[in-house]
């Protein structure tokens, strides 16, 4: 393999990207964030996967972070400032549309996405990895996801229906109505992880992934994947994700009084 190299699209401060031959590391960023998911993450990102359209040479994007945890959530206080500037909540609808965007991008790119995850991963930082193809955990991890608990429906990225799709109508709902802190194994038995493993044996198991996915023939590994895509996509025929920026926009904006309260 080539030696890794910082790529020229990576040269925003909210991902850093760095290409090793066919693998490209994205890594969350959170130079000036508590490892969330702000405005900035989601351009960056949305420009990246777009510029892999005309990347073949890229076969393989690890999604991983350099914060302290992979994501605490989504950036509220971001939301609380779009909606003071714009109360129409336009802006934060637009905010929301960018989360939507990202999710589809990441599962309909052409390379095949694994997440590497360790730490806390809540809320929307559990919806991005969702939509990865392979997802790997240190045994340490700890999921949640606190939307309910905090007055917010849990609508970033439309991950509803693909958490429902990868794991089961039944668990999610529990997970989503009780907002309880659940670990990596409970999330490997559930499928939201494909592997656990030591902290520091993470990587390795991301390798043992990538070793065999850079020697297939890049022709059947994409048609593999968009098959893949299109029958996950058909079993969330009912999916209403579209919607999510509006419904999401319509509980923060409420008159005050309303407003959601709690810790979650």
């Amino acid at each position: 393999m080539t030696p890794p190299h910082t790529s020229p699209s990576g040269s925003g401060k909210a991902i850093r990207v760095e290409q090793d031959g066919p693998v490209l590391h994205v890594r969350l960023n959170p130079w000036q964030q508590d490892d969330t998911l702000g405005v900035a993450v989601l351009d960056e990102f949305l420009l990246l996967l777009d510029g892999l359209h005309d990347r073949p040479d890229v076969r393989v994007l690890v999604l991983s972070s350099l914060g302290t945890d992979f994501c605490l959530g989504a950036d509220r206080a971001e939301y609380q400032a779009s909606l003071a500037a714009d109360p129409t909540g336009a802006g934060l609808r637009r905010i929301a549309d960018k989360a939507h965007r990202l999710c589809q991008a990441l599962e309909n790119t052409h390379a095949v996405t694994i997440a590497r995850l360790h730490g806390r991963v809540i809320g929307a930082g559990l919806a991005l990895a969702s939509f990865c193809d392979l997802r790997a955990g240190a045994d340490t991890c700890r999921f949640r996801m606190p939307e309910v608990g905090i007055g917010l429906p849990p609508a970033w990225g439309g991950a509803m229906g693909r958490l429902v799709s990868e794991a089961g109508a039944a668990r999610i709902r529990e997970l989503m109505l009780t907002c309880e802190v659940f670990d990596a194994a409970t999330a490997h038995r559930l499928g939201l992880l494909h592997r656990t493993a030591p902290p520091d044996r993470l990587d390795e198991a991301v390798d043992a992934w990538t070793r065999p996915l850079v020697r297939r023939a890049p022709e059947a590994l994409v048609l593999t994947k968009r098959m893949l895509a299109g029958y996950a996509k058909a079993d969330r025929t009912a999916d209403v994700s579209l919607l999510d920026s509006h419904l999401l926009t319509a509980h923060i904006n409420r008159p005050r009084g309303q407003s959601a309260t709690g810790t979650g």
